[in-house]
């Protein structure tokens, strides 16, 4: 692939919610692909256990498509009847990109249908748009040469992978956290950090625990104060921080995007640099953060 592709974003904690079972093939294909599901649906929250830990075993093609896209119907059919013909060699994996933006993102997806094969955790091959059937069984099977006696293959039986174990600097912050020592565990995400600069966990979690310790000594009118003085900034960001650690999002969101409209220049960037800044504290896929995008969009332009 050109460029590279950081799929570490997409790993979650084993504090999420367990992912659903594997989709069942039909016809008795379990057996013949060693209990893997041949064709699976992939979403935000199984793409850590569907993908990269399968892609350790077999060579996992990704097709990422969208409702709206024509060629994706022409495509994904044929993707699906290769995927049962090979027996479990390799594992396709539908991701609707509409439904799972942090995917495409990761990817760095520009159009559907866009086609990646993962192998051992990281891309290998992709393309774009739809192919006929002879190119891509082309295609995967240059992916099955490359990674030939390098994947340990599907598993047998009952065999289930192995856990991922506990990453010791991990527990300790989160141990710091439940104690309720902020700075300690700000301090031990930050050592994290200092170690391997590029750990999106480490960096959602200082943000997380950032936010937390601001909040610890808000004035609980500070809401008031800032309905009565709207030009005063640091009174919104105040009012903001409060609105949204009592469940208000929205209306947190709401007040910084009417202080962008209000403010110019440097006063401006402070809002929206803000403003960006809670947003990360959220999903990018909650429909709140995309609605509350969409505003700033409009207030901005």
């Amino acid at each position: 692939m050109s460029g590279a592709v950081d799929l570490s974003a997409l790993k979650e904690r084993a504090t999420a919610p367990p992912p659903p079972p594997p989709q069942q093939p039909a016809d008795g294909e379990a057996q013949a692909t060693g209990g893997l599901a041949p064709i699976v649906d992939v979403t935000e929250a199984t793409f850590e256990d569907e993908v990269l830990r399968r892609s350790m075993q077999v060579p996992v093609v990704v097709d990422l498509w969208a409702t709206w896209c024509g060629p994706c119907k022409q495509l994904s059919p044929v993707l699906e009847k290769l995927a049962l013909e090979a027996g479990g060699r390799w594992v396709l994996a539908k991701v609707d990109v509409d439904a799972n933006p942090r995917i495409a993102q990761a990817f760095g997806v520009q159009s559907v249908p866009t086609v990646v094969a993962i192998a051992g955790g990281q891309p290998l091959a992709d393309f774009q748009g739809a192919q006929p059937e002879p190119q891509l069984r082309q295609w995967i099977a240059a992916v099955e040469q490359a990674v030939e006696g390098k994947l340990s293959g599907p598993p047998t039986g009952d065999q289930e992978p192995e856990p991922e174990p506990e990453d010791p600097r991990f527990t300790e912050a989160e141990r710091l956290l439940d104690e309720g020592d902020l700075t300690a565990a700000a301090d031990a995400y930050r050592a994290i950090l200092d170690q391997e600069p590029g750990n999106t966990e480490a960096k959602d979690a200082l943000r997380q625990v950032t936010f937390l310790t601001r909040v610890q000594d808000v004035d609980p009118d500070a809401i008031a104060v800032a309905d009565a003085a709207p030009d005063d900034l640091d009174a919104q960001f105040v009012a903001a921080d409060v609105e949204l650690v009592s469940q208000a999002p929205e209306a947190a969101f709401d007040r910084l995007v009417a202080a962008v409209r209000r403010t110019t220049g440097d006063d401006r960037t402070r809002v929206r640099t803000r403003l960006l800044e809670l947003f990360e504290l959220f999903d990018p896929a909650e429909p709140v953060v995309i609605a509350a995008r969409r505003k700033l969009a409009s207030a901005l332009y």
